[in-house]
């Protein structure tokens, strides 16, 4: 059974529409005008790139001391950056317009450290589906097709957004990635297929025009048709240009709306609602919690933007709260009560700050500049009058770290920023149904579903959680054995401690 048959979805139309824009021309003239209207057309010369997820990578080779291993076609980027697997091959589906590929290359993931290991390969990208899947060999059990994420289909099939799914975080030992933003994957053909006359003989489906050059990012027009109509129809003269509508918006003006997703930290809010705080983590003010204890949602976006600058500033409405430790305070308050409100994200040229109103234990400090920040690219470009930017690089500053009461290090990696806004009142926003958050809510600690065992190791002093300094981004809870766990315990208890004789004195 193929993995279109395993995992179709609603979407499944869109992103055939999307696919074939980008494909069809290239199918038709690798076969020539006499074949065009067959359904399965071959492909091949295809690379897919793919990083999983930031902060999983950082994880492997930080705190678990392991190490990647890309071998059999495959290769990691400099830096610890992302995999590329080669020589991918299969078919256009010229009548559901989609494509299923299959690409060369293995991936090793170690950790003596952590004592796991894990082996990706035979990668493939079904754009019916819209996913990713790869065999996977774990505890020496290796099992076929396992869909890894799911994949938001474009046109161009370039930095598409990804969304990690329970099969992965299963793999990869965190339950916190069900659900979680993946980094983007590529898909581009690297070997063009080789044809002098790239010009087909139209067909009762589409009428395809190709470039001097027969590569995939050739302009597609195609006519009406049952399965194009919806979002490809386009007469001969029409542009298939999808920057045009960029051009509409100002270079400048003001944020209609937006949205910031920020975990802060995954360790740290498993370690609020384990059993070492024994706590609770709300929401308030429009801003929600994802499911099983995941990231933080900031909505309501207002500020402004320039494009033409590389510039934005946005400010964001909500507030999230963190409890813990209850009678360990003063008069038998908390021992940890912490408030981040009213978050500020600046961006210049691809790099910026995270502000935000700090409450802790009844003292608030407005503006405190917890993180700086570095996105993936120095362009801000709107795409149907969205600027997104995902996957942003959230470094705490030495400002950060005293609001923290000390007990991190200037330096020390948070959870990545991903934020989105749009510039007209009519864009639509990515993830608007927010499924999985909950507005006012709470995480309670009989409720979390990432354990104690990725606990921080303090308490709080004018402020802030202490044992988020040495933990790591996302860290799997499977990966870390029962002597960490102690040990994550034990030193939770001292620095708490260290915290009660200071208030003492």
């Amino acid at each position: 059974m193929s993995a279109t048959e395993r995992r179709r979805r609603p979407i499944a139309l869109a992103a055939a529409v999307a696919t074939a824009a980008t494909l069809g021309a290239t199918a038709l003239a690798t076969l020539g005008a006499g074949s065009a209207s067959a359904a399965e057309v071959p492909l091949s010369g295809y690379e897919l790139t793919w990083g999983i997820k930031q902060s999983y990578r950082s994880y492997v080779t930080g705190m678990a001391a392991g190490s990647f291993t890309a071998t059999d076609g495959a290769s990691q980027a400099a830096g610890n950056g992302a995999f590329t697997f080669t020589e991918g091959s299969g078919t256009y589906d010229s009548t559901a317009h989609t494509v299923d590929l299959g690409f060369k290359g293995s991936l090793r993931i170690v950790s003596e450290l952590h004592r796991f290991e894990i082996a990706l390969s035979d990668v493939r990208f079904d754009s019916a589906a819209a996913e990713i899947t790869a065999d996977v060999t774990k505890s020496g059990t290796t099992t076929q097709d396992v869909p890894l994420a799911d994949v938001t289909v474009t046109r161009a099939m370039t930095d598409m957004t990804t969304t990690l799914t329970k099969e992965a975080a299963d793999v990869f030992g965190s339950a916190s990635y069900e659900g979680a933003a993946g980094d983007p994957v590529t898909v581009v053909q690297k070997t063009p297929p080789q044809s002098p006359t790239p010009t087909p003989t139209p067909t009762p489906t589409a009428t395809a025009t190709q470039s001097p050059s027969p590569t995939p990012t050739a302009t597609a027009t195609q006519s009406p048709s049952p399965t194009a109509t919806a979002s490809e129809s386009a007469s001969p003269s029409a542009s298939a240009d999808p920057s045009e509508p960029a051009a509409e918006v100002p270079a400048q003006g003001d944020i209609a709306d937006g949205t910031l997703d920020w975990g802060v930290k995954q360790s740290f809010r498993a370690y609020v609602v384990g059993g070492v705080a024994n706590g609770e983590i709300t929401t308030s003010g429009g801003a929600s919690q994802a499911g099983g204890n995941g990231v933080f949602t900031f909505t309501d976006a207002i500020g402004a933007y320039d494009t033409d600058a590389d510039t934005l500033s946005a400010d964001f409405k909500g507030a999230v709260t963190f409890k813990g430790h209850k009678g360990a305070g003063e008069n038998g308050g908390y021992g940890l009560d912490l408030t981040l409100a009213n978050l500020r994200a600046t961006l210049d040229e691809g790099t910026g700050e995270l502000t935000a109103d700090v409450t802790s234990l009844g003292e608030k400090t407005e503006d405190v500049v917890l993180a700086d920040l570095k996105a993936g690219s120095s362009d801000l470009t709107a795409e149907n009058d969205v600027i997104t930017a995902d996957d942003v690089t959230a470094t705490l500053t030495a400002a950060g770290a005293k609001a923290f009461g000390g007990f991190y290090t200037a330096g020390s990696e948070l959870d990545p920023v991903d934020l989105s806004v749009a510039l007209t009142a009519d864009a639509e926003l990515p993830g608007g149904d927010d499924e999985e958050g909950s507005t006012g809510g709470s995480t309670g600690g009989s409720s979390g579903t990432t354990g104690s065992t990725t606990g921080g190791t303090g308490s709080t002093t004018g402020g802030v959680t202490g044992g988020l300094a040495s933990t790591g981004s996302d860290l799997p809870v499977a990966a870390l054995g029962t002597t960490a766990a102690v040990a994550v315990a034990a030193g939770a208890g001292a620095v708490f401690a260290m915290r009660r004789r200071r208030t003492e004195a």
